[in-house]
């Protein structure tokens, strides 16, 4: 799946052509199109617990049907063939293929993505591993989870069993996705599972995600081929000020260090920011939580970073008077996933919204990218979520229009495509998602899919965005802008 780094002439500048070898793909997260929640084996997740805890997930909704992904997967392949597409990342189910979160695998669990991994190949299609998308099992939460060091330890133990399961299938692996949200929105906010507000154990969490990265990737190492590329996917949020003040710049800096640095430091750099840890030394000692030898396993050199973008985070610090908000875009809570910023305000960026109510700016896109290329030039970046809600539905004849999702997809892509001119090392695209799925606390309300899924028959229909994206996939190029 490697691509070959771009040149950056004039001429490709004002190119819509993408470089040879650029990865075209779409992702999806296990729990959100699965289904099958308790067969062959599999166990409860702490997504299973928190989507049964009532007023927990909009309108009841839990995944234990979802997409119905789980027995439906060939047909699924089968679409993603004729949309075109070169990688289909997915993610592994924890609790489907070790339970207990420690211990032997089952193997009933393993087979189904042998299976799934095998009709990928078939089909022509790179398939793109991801180990850990937001399902702990639930028992491991019950002995502390993410905040408690051993979980750590046991997702070494659970890489490394995935990589001799799948090694000799899959070249592509990523260790943890988003886990600013698997620690912040499920230890800080709440409003992710497994729904726990408590700002000291949110920093644990993140620093044992950091830990458990870095050992997962010593796992998959001592397994897999030299050939294998690792990754680690991050929702980097493209921070700005609301205004140049000095007081909404410092705002500025204490949410990149939370929701940016606290990953990209010892991940990237070998060291957490010296302010990231001034800012939350009342809440937590690091000395005593970061032991010898942790940064170095954390920092273990990876193949390819991962940028989940959808929208800016816009920054004021709040003034006398001024109450900040709890709604930052991630959900409503009364208790910030921002550890340590509660004085902070978030404000959108202009007034063109998708159904999440984010606001649509393509350019943060670029901004990221091509700020991530100038402090890590030597690093490849490859956009494994990018996409938006709408509210979609199907005519009577059996289509589904969706023009504004085309809209922000061709802008995005504009985005990328500057970037690459602009001397950014970007190997592909993942489209974010595959097919509408479980929106987790928002349930089934709100559709992200290229691929339109009527849930009480589960029936899929490409949405005209599907068929778009089709012919950017096929001739490597954006289209003229309608």
């Amino acid at each position: 799946m490697t691509a070959v780094r771009p040149e950056t002439s004039a001429q490709q500048a004002s190119s819509t052509s993408f470089p040879p070898g650029f990865v075209w793909g779409a992702a999806t997260a296990a729990y959100q199109v699965e289904g099958a929640a308790a067969e062959d084996g599999r166990t409860p997740s702490i997504w299973d617990t928190f989507s049964h805890t009532p007023g927990k997930v909009r309108n009841g909704d839990t995944g234990d049907i979802a997409a119905d992904h789980y027995h439906r997967y060939r047909d699924d392949v089968a679409l993603m063939k004729d949309l075109g597409l070169k990688a289909y990342r997915f993610s592994v189910s924890w609790s489907r293929v070790q339970p207990t979160g420690r211990g032997p695998a089952v193997e009933r669990g393993l087979d189904f993505y042998r299976r799934l991994t095998d009709e990928l190949l078939e089909a022509g299609i790179t398939p793109v591993a991801t180990l850990y998308h937001w399902d702990l099992p639930q028992e491991l939460e019950d002995v502390g989870g993410w905040p408690h060091r051993d979980t750590a330890h046991r997702f070494a133990e659970y890489a490394e069993i995935m990589a001799r399961a799948l090694g000799d299938r899959v070249g592509v692996w990523t260790t943890l996705n988003e886990p600013w949200c698997s620690a912040f929105l499920g230890y800080g906010s709440g409003v992710h599972a497994p729904g726990r507000t408590d700002p000291a154990a949110t920093l644990r969490a993140a620093h044992h995600l950091n830990l458990a990265h870095g050992l997962g990737v010593g796992a998959l190492r001592s397994v897999l081929p030299s050939s294998a590329q690792i990754s680690l996917t991050l929702n980097l949020h493209q921070v700005r000020p609301l205004t140049d003040s000095v007081a909404d710049a410092e705002a500025a800096r204490r949410i990149d260090a939370v929701g940016n640095r606290i990953f990209t430091g010892p991940v990237l750099d070998g060291a957490y920011p010296e302010d990231l840890l001034a800012d939350t030394a009342h809440l937590v000692d690091w000395a005593q939580l970061v032991h010898d030898g942790d940064l170095a396993e954390i920092s273990r050199p990876i193949d390819v970073l991962g940028v989940n973008y959808y929208s800016p985070t816009v920054v004021s610090l709040a003034t006398e008077g001024v109450g900040t908000t709890k709604n930052d875009g991630h959900g409503a809570s009364e208790h910030s996933p921002w550890t340590g910023c509660d004085d902070v305000a978030f404000h959108l960026a202009n007034d063109q919204l998708t159904a999440m109510n984010w606001a649509i700016d393509a350019n943060g896109l670029h901004t990221l990218l091509t700020g991530l290329a100038a402090s890590h030039p030597q690093l490849p970046l490859m956009v494994t979520e990018n996409g938006a809600a709408f509210d979609d539905y199907a005519s009577p004849e059996g289509r589904v229009e969706d023009p504004q999702r085309i809209a922000y997809l061709h802008g995005h892509l504009e985005a990328v495509h500057r970037a690459i001119a602009d001397g950014a090392d970007v190997r592909g695209y993942f489209l974010w998602s595959l097919l509408d799925n479980f929106e987790w606390s928002y349930g089934y309300s709100k559709r992200f899919g290229a691929v339109y899924v009527d849930y009480p028959t589960q029936r899929r229909i490409p949405k005209a965005s599907a068929h778009w994206y089709a012919g950017v996939i096929r001739d490597n190029a954006l289209p003229a802008a309608r």
